[in-house]
């Protein structure tokens, strides 16, 4: 393998007409790296200058043609200067070698700058990028085991900041304090998505503020900022709301209640008992219903967040909802349960045949799952 020559060298060529007798003054460099290449490239410019006089080196043979005839190369003088026979040729000659000169000395020049002022010229060229495109493009390589209402949320915040910009670029050197205080004003006022019409809600605007803020972190964690100015922007303040609970009545109503889908009814009254999420549930498989040294059974859950085992207790109550236990442990304990995207249909209905007037989802399980923990005796009505 060939080593890559250290510098990069600039000589005088000469390519021949098609038309004329004559050739044509051409400045050849090479090898040329371009910045983030390891391949060098040849590097061909024309100064727009003819000769029709070259003395050629009858010494030195450039190419054998198909009639056994030669191609020499052109004489040079000990300044490596083509020579021709018209004086008119020759000052041409002398021009092209000037013209050399610069391009040598452009090149060498570059080797000589320091590490600092490559940097330099790296984050000049960062900074012309967009960030919008920069966002939307860490979505996967930032989440790339999250949930589907990460991904949707990131998205969202993509396709507001293309709203803010009304489809122009926000290149990084334009990303300030005062930009930041401006998008966030945006987002306090900006349109839901999809069909829905109004402005989204405060908390969901804190929501999207935050998620900028990482994309802006991650930005000077990548270097494509110099300062971390998602430190120097306040959030958007979250509307504190009264969390919507479970009575132990109210949970009484829903066991008494028929449910079209028996699935999503096992699986909510599961979620009350151990306060597992809905994504968590949906792909819970047997293997992870566990029992422990004690005779107790747990569930094992793999956090998203912090990719580390969670135990969830499973009671007597919550294991009889899962139903008989399958040779196949791959399989999963609720299989059938309707993604969250559908759910809340189906789920709104048993709610209010149940009488209950609240409005309840999955999550909202999670706030009381612990003080129903120990009162969950009734539900043996359900599961018997």
């Amino acid at each position: 393998m060939k080593k890559a020559l250290p510098n990069t060298k600039v000589t005088v060529k000469l390519r021949r007409s098609n038309y004329k007798e004559e050739w044509y003054l051409i400045i050849e460099s090479y090898p040329v790296y371009k910045r983030g290449s390891t391949r060098a490239s040849r590097v061909v410019e024309s100064i727009n200058r003819t000769i029709s006089t070259p003395v050629w080196d009858k010494s030195s043979i450039a190419r054998i043609l198909p009639d056994g005839t030669f191609n020499y190369k052109p004489k040079r003088d000990l300044n490596g200067i083509i020579q021709c026979r018209s004086t008119i040729d020759q000052e041409a000659c002398i021009y092209a070698d000037n013209v050399r000169k610069l391009r040598q000395h452009e090149y060498d020049s570059a080797i000589l700058y320091t590490d600092k002022e490559n940097e330099i010229a790296a984050q000049n060229e960062r900074s012309e990028q967009d960030f919008i495109k920069y966002f939307n493009g860490i979505i996967s390589t930032r989440h790339p085991n999250s949930s589907d209402s990460i991904i949707v949320n990131w998205r969202r915040v993509g396709e507001l900041l293309k709203m803010y910009s009304q489809g122009q670029p926000i290149p990084f050197k334009a990303i300030s304090v005062k930009l930041l205080e401006d998008i966030k004003m945006f987002l306090l006022r900006a349109p839901m998505g999809g069909n829905k019409k109004g402005t989204i809600s405060q908390n969901t605007a804190s929501t999207y503020f935050s998620i900028l803020k990482a994309g802006l972190k991650q930005a000077f964690i990548d270097e494509y900022l110099t300062v971390d100015i998602s430190a120097k922007v306040k959030g958007i303040t979250n509307i504190e709301k009264p969390r919507v609970a479970l009575t132990m009545n109210e949970v009484q109503m829903l066991v008494d209640t028929p449910c079209r889908d028996d699935v999503l009814k096992r699986a909510f009254l599961f979620s009350i008992l151990t306060g597992l999420r809905h994504s968590d549930i949906q792909t819970l498989k047997w293997k992870q219903i566990q029992q422990t040294s004690k005779g107790t059974w747990q569930a094992v859950v793999i956090q998203q967040k912090t990719k580390r085992p969670d135990y969830k207790p499973v009671i007597q109550q919550a294991l009889q909802l899962c139903g008989i236990r399958p040779n196949d442990d791959e399989a999963l304990v609720f299989e059938g349960l309707t993604d969250a995207s559908w759910i809340s249909r189906p789920l709104k209905v048993w709610i209010e045949a149940s009488g209950i007037k609240k409005h309840i989802t999955f999550h909202c399980l999670r706030h009381n799952a612990l003080s129903l923990y120990l009162k969950m005796n009734s539900l043996q009505k359900f599961v018997s």
